[in-house]
């Protein structure tokens, strides 16, 4: 049976012995009813919603829900692909064969939306894409801190495409016979690529659609020769020839693929970039790809690169263990990181995934 508490009123006022169980009942109903039960209130993007489906050069309202942070200065935007391997900043002159996400828009206090406004959707956008926004906050003489929130969507062209094109030499040649190949520097047996593909749409925008999240779907015609691996990558599994045919939004491609490779037989490595973790914020991670391995036991060569979350300095990339210094955050945020390893033949892993989740 609930309790009943009868209040005792005299004169219009409430008695002095009353007034911390009122003043304690009022904050705990208004804090009951501000955050729903379980729900941390963090920095989130709020406009545009998770999942969103946006037209490639449209311009939304970006939105974003300040949360617990005290002190935020201002808020920048960006916009990449979920295919990008790495996410830098446009003036960070230390990085080197990264994708380059410029800042699409700075929001400051005095505008309106505050810290958010007008957001152009890029019009080479096509497929999933990740809007990330990196806020700063001023910590007085101690300089500044930043925390992040990013959102997936997916955009699509309002252009219907019409031609299909293969960014590179027509027809493909892919290795050379006699010469031995370390580390993935000469095409070789297991060798595993992405093949440049691009979309001419009606608007004249050209879009990359590599990836079958874009809708692409790939054909060999000798998959004895050239295999297609899921995400649209590709793999040299043999000398020959073969045509590969790329079909997106009705539309098709073709073009002709000549293998010769030393026929050595060579099994492709297997990437293992470790099992997810969660760890405080200052500390000093490290990334493991000690089990990563080659089925002939030779040695690997090891690239580490940044997919998702505001960027850190990542240390050591071509090592077996790559590390960071955790960020300080202001609520639970995910960093995720992407392993590829390569044999002294040449040949090539599938990519692994670790997810590193950094609390205060």
């Amino acid at each position: 049976m609930r309790a009943c508490h009868k209040l005792q009123v005299e004169g219009g006022k409430v008695g002095p012995h009353l007034f911390p169980f009122l003043l304690t009942s009022f904050l705990t109903f208004a804090l009951a009813t501000s955050f729903p039960a379980g729900q941390a209130h963090a920095f989130k993007i709020t406009e545009p919603a998770p999942g969103a489906r946006l037209t490639a050069g449209q311009t939304v309202t970006a939105h974003v829900d300040l949360g617990n942070d005290i002190g935020i200065v201002k808020v920048r935007y960006y916009w990449y692909g979920e295919q990008d391997d790495t996410l830098v900043e446009q003036d960070d002159a230390t990085a080197t064969g990264s994708i380059v996400a410029p800042v699409a828009l700075v929001g400051l206090a005095d505008q309106d939306p505050a810290f958010g406004g007008k957001l152009l959707v890029p019009k080479e956008g096509i497929g999933p894409m990740r809007l990330l926004a990196v806020a700063e906050i001023s910590r007085g003489r101690l300089g500044t801190r930043s925390t992040f929130d990013e959102i997936l969507v997916q955009v699509e062209p309002q252009a219907a495409l019409e031609m299909i094109d293969f960014e590179t030499d027509k027809p493909l040649q892919l290795g050379r016979t006699g010469q031995s190949s370390a580390f993935g520097h000469v095409d070789s047996l297991g060798k595993i690529f992405e093949l440049p593909v691009v979309g001419e749409f009606a608007d004249g925008v050209i879009r990359r659609i590599s990836s079958t999240a874009t809708g692409s779907t790939y054909q060999s015609s000798n998959p004895k020769v050239i295999t297609v691996l899921p995400g649209g990558l590709l793999q040299i599994v043999g000398n020959g020839k073969t045509t590969l045919t790329v079909s997106n939004r009705g539309k098709q491609a073709s073009i002709d693929i000549n293998v010769t490779v030393n026929d050595e037989p060579n099994e492709a490595p297997v990437a293992d970039a470790g099992p997810s973790k969660t760890v405080k914020a200052g500390t000093k991670v490290k990334l493991s790809g000690l089990k990563s391995r080659d089925a002939e036991g030779e040695a690997l060569y090891y690239s580490w690169s940044q997919v998702r979350g505001s960027k850190v300095p990542l240390l050591d990339v071509n090592g077996p263990e790559a590390s960071f210094q955790a960020p300080q955050v202001s609520e639970p945020r995910t960093y995720r990181f992407k392993l590829r390893v390569t044999d002294k033949k040449g040949a090539d892993s599938l990519p692994a995934f670790v997810d590193v989740t950094v609390e205060p």
